[in-house]
């Protein structure tokens, strides 16, 4: 099963909400996370969000499971907002990181992709005359939704060869193989899409 949050059919109240309603709740959850500046907002938020999860079914196995890739990116955030503001604004800021993620990694678990996308078509559809291209708006929204599983499962595939080849766990023997990777993956998806003549 992917780390990472992937539509997981299902009857509860988040799932039978509409995409656009959910797409809408997570703008305003970014917006209104600017002002929020004290430790109980930011674990208020984490909370609520929480709620959200056990309202699908979902348990605690499942949080974890979207928080754990950002795991060493949470650590020098906390230590970086320590040194400069104090314990209370990493507190802050760390809840409002994790309300937003968790947000939403539940809202593509409670929502398949093809909702949300012809959603966001349709929100961008008066801006046709304008000159935007609402569906090359949600091809891109598709593919980035399911890059996010690929990238990972390219991430878990370079972890399994530098096991197998015994070598050591550092940064940039980790990093640099999964960059190239990406980057391979990227350009045969972009050949893909121009065969399709996609970029016409």
């Amino acid at each position: 099963m992917s780390p990472l949050g992937l539509y997981r059919p299902g009857d509860s109240l988040p799932h039978r909400l509409p995409a656009g309603f959910k797409l809408l709740l997570m703008v305003a959850a970014g917006a209104t996370s600017v002002f929020l500046d004290h430790p109980w907002q930011g674990a208020s938020a984490v909370l609520a969000v929480l709620g959200g999860y056990l309202l699908a079914g979902f348990g605690l196995g499942t949080v974890w499971r979207q928080v754990r890739p950002l795991v060493w990116v949470l650590g020098p955030i906390a230590v970086f907002h320590v040194v400069l503001g104090g314990w209370e604004q990493a507190a802050v800021v760390l809840g409002l990181v994790l309300s937003l993620v968790l947000l939403a990694a539940l809202v593509t678990l409670t929502t398949r992709t093809t909702d949300m996308v012809d959603a966001v078509v349709r929100a961008l559809g008066p801006l046709r005359v304008v000159g935007v291209n609402p569906e090359r708006v949600g091809l891109l929204l598709a593919l980035g939704i399911r890059s996010v599983p690929v990238v990972v499962g390219l991430a878990q595939e370079v972890r399994d060869a530098q096991r197998a080849r015994g070598l050591t766990a550092s940064p940039r023997a980790f990093a640099v193989p999964l960059v190239v990777r990406s980057l391979r993956h990227a350009d045969a998806l972009g050949d893909a899409l121009v065969a399709r003549g996609v970029d016409d």
